[in-house]
């Protein structure tokens, strides 16, 4: 597993420069975009401006993972959904042409006004629709455990049951209601043949296991990113630089396979 950053919300406001900057120095291996952040990286840029970001990145160790939309498939509305899928493939489209191995979308909610079954029929068929899409450009489609009721594990798993296409994947999201009796073992089993991509918040939170997860997913031979998330900013580029050392350090141990008894092997 590598650890890497979403720029929700610690680096929101960092440009692209500033972002690689802290990730180079830190030692973090991959950054996923999220849209609206002032990294500017959006389906709105030129041709030319797509090859300055791919050119930008094949200069820094530093890998472009993902791109986060906030693309969701739950509206019963037939325009707002189609307007959603479109725009999730102008997002997959960006990924091809700057380098992005993963495009993530996400559900939102589950509408009262229709049958939950409907709406997971819905959301699984909009993602068939996108991996197809996606699978000409070589991208995959993450879909996040997000959202009112699609939060819910088992919702993901029935949707996904649904997607069915080997270019859609699950981005694990570390959701307080993945944690039963203190484990997430039974919820991360109703989805781990589909886990593409996790997201990782506070680990020094003690209401989640971080340690139990960390050990199902190299036992689920997970080797995709952990996604550094944090829901606020920091003061200063410098603050921020040595609250993610103390994070990289932290996950380390954390998710060292001797920690669970396995052998660990030496940092090279």
């Amino acid at each position: 597993m590598r650890l890497g950053l979403v720029t929700y919300n610690l680096a929101k406001d960092w440009d692209l420069g500033t972002l690689l900057q802290v990730c180079e120095t830190v030692g973090l291996e991959g950054v996923e975009l999220r849209t609206t952040h002032r990294h500017g990286v959006e389906p709105s840029l030129s041709p030319q401006e797509r090859d300055r970001v791919r050119q930008r990145f094949e200069k820094t160790p530093v890998q472009l993972v993902g791109l986060g939309t906030v693309c969701e498939f739950h509206s019963p509305d037939p325009e707002r959904l189609r307007h959603n899928i479109e725009e999730a493939k102008r997002f997959i489209v960006l990924a091809h042409d700057i380098g992005a191995r993963g495009v993530k979308v996400r559900p939102n909610d589950l509408p009262s006004q229709v049958p939950k079954e409907q709406t997971i029929r819905q959301i699984g068929r909009a993602l068939h629709e996108l991996g197809a899409f996606a699978q000409g450009y070589g991208v995959e489609v993450w879909l996040e455990v997000h959202g009112r009721g699609t939060s819910d594990l088992a919702v993901i798993q029935a949707i996904m049951e649904v997607a069915q296409h080997p270019q859609v994947g699950v981005c694990w999201n570390s959701n307080r209601e993945d944690v039963v009796d203190g484990s997430v073992k039974p919820t991360f089993a109703l989805v781990q043949k589909w886990v593409r991509h996790a997201h990782i918040n506070d680990l020094w939170r003690e209401d989640y296991p971080w340690r139990e997860l960390f050990a199902l997913l190299r036992q689920a031979r997970y080797e995709g990113f952990t996604m550094i998330e944090l829901p606020y900013s920091m003061s200063t580029v410098d603050d921020a630089v040595r609250l993610l050392r103390y994070y990289r350090a932290l996950w380390r141990e954390l998710c060292s396979p001797s920690a669970d008894g396995q052998p660990s092997q030496p940092e090279s």
